[in-house]
């Protein structure tokens, strides 16, 4: 005969309700556009609340507070961003086609501006959004996390096909184009403001492949100085 033990069950802890999933859902897409518009500064707590339709103190429940709120707001997009574009770059390297700067910078770039320029919402706040962590150094140890790992796996490809190159030329060379990618996801009315012509846009995919030329051409100029 078996013995039975007096000792209690441990409590099971209840699953997490839809309710409370889709309020967190909405908090992080109301953070994501107000930090955007605003900045971190200006983005009150209260005021992401009352665009999400939560409570006050929901914030602090899923999320910790406004600090680790701000984070996770650009840690949800970032692990998206970086498979997209290392399966890019993936596919380029088991293609019949030599790797070169051209296919490199194009899978990192396009992916990117493909998600920016889709027309949603979420996705264009982010683009403003990760361009104000990048000129922000107080924010280096997000940037650290979720964009340096990709980044760098994308400049030792690079530097493999200039090894005689200053690695440091290659960094900044990178950064530039990082700057340009990001300034075109998020200023692209002021391409028909300056060129004159109202009314008139520039398709997308044109200006990735602007970009990507643009780029290239840059860092090639860096690199060989």
């Amino acid at each position: 005969m078996s013995e039975i033990s007096d000792a209690p069950n441990p409590p099971r802890r209840r699953a997490t309700s839809r309710r409370a999933l889709a309020t967190s859902l909405r908090i992080l897409d109301a953070a994501e556009i107000l930090f955007a518009e605003r900045g971190y500064d200006g983005a009150s707590v209260r005021d992401i609340a009352a665009s999400a339709g939560a409570q006050l103190a929901s914030i602090s429940f899923h999320h910790g507070g406004k600090e680790p709120l701000f984070e996770r707001v650009v840690e949800r997009r970032a692990s998206e961003l970086s498979q997209l574009r290392l399966e890019a770059l993936a596919a380029r390297k088991a293609s019949d086609e030599a790797l070169t700067l051209e296919s490199i910078l194009s899978a990192f770039l396009r992916p990117y501006l493909e998600k920016a320029g889709a027309g949603d919402p979420q996705w264009l706040a982010y683009a403003r959004l990760v361009a104000i962590v990048s000129a922000d150094a107080r924010w280096h140890a997000i940037s650290e996390r979720c964009f340096d790992p990709t980044a760098g796996v994308f400049i030792k490809e690079i530097a493999g096909l200039f090894p005689d190159a200053d690695q440091t030329a290659i960094a900044v060379a990178f950064v530039f184009s990082v700057s340009a990618m990001l300034s075109l996801s998020t200023s692209t009315w002021r391409i028909e403001a300056l060129s004159g012509e109202p009314g008139h846009q520039v398709t997308k995919h044109h200006l990735a492949d602007d970009l990507v030329r643009f780029c290239e051409a840059g860092m090639r100029a860096a690199i060989n100085g």
